[in-house]
């Protein structure tokens, strides 16, 4: 479970939060997380397909937040990017006859889904805005 998917979502949103005016670059956010601007702009077209970012192209292009960071709460970037459980991801091949492999996934399910729905009412709590304040 080393996915940083939720980290790089954060941080670029974070950037975009604090000069909300500015049209940054893939390039430019690449270069503060560190990351290939490719992935950058993979997880953009994420946060933008949820309204979390606007683009535009051109000599001036680039992404800025697409609502007031007090307006979104982390939930929603967390959303936006998810691909997966927190816990990780089922056992792709159990044994069905054994006693716990025929049910492994089933039980497996509920403990996920249960367990995604507690960061997400977490998050939920927490707005763009508070975690940006901690880099004034």
């Amino acid at each position: 479970m080393s996915n940083t998917r939720f980290a790089t979502a954060i941080h670029i949103m974070t950037l975009l939060a604090k000069d909300p005016q500015e049209w940054l670059t893939s390039d430019w956010l690449a270069g503060s997380i560190n990351i290939n601007p490719v992935i950058i702009r993979k997880e953009l077209g994420n946060l933008k397909n949820s309204g979390l970012v606007e683009s535009r192209q051109g000599k001036d292009g680039g992404v800025r937040i697409g609502k007031k960071a007090e307006d979104i709460n982390v939930a929603e970037i967390y959303e936006a990017i998810k691909n997966s459980y927190v816990l990780g991801k089922k056992n792709q091949n159990p044994n069905p006859l054994c006693s716990v492999g025929k049910d492994i996934n089933k039980n497996l399910n509920l403990l996920f889904a249960e367990t995604d729905d507690l960061v997400y009412q977490f998050l939920k709590n927490k707005k763009l805005s508070d975690f940006t304040g901690q880099f004034d």
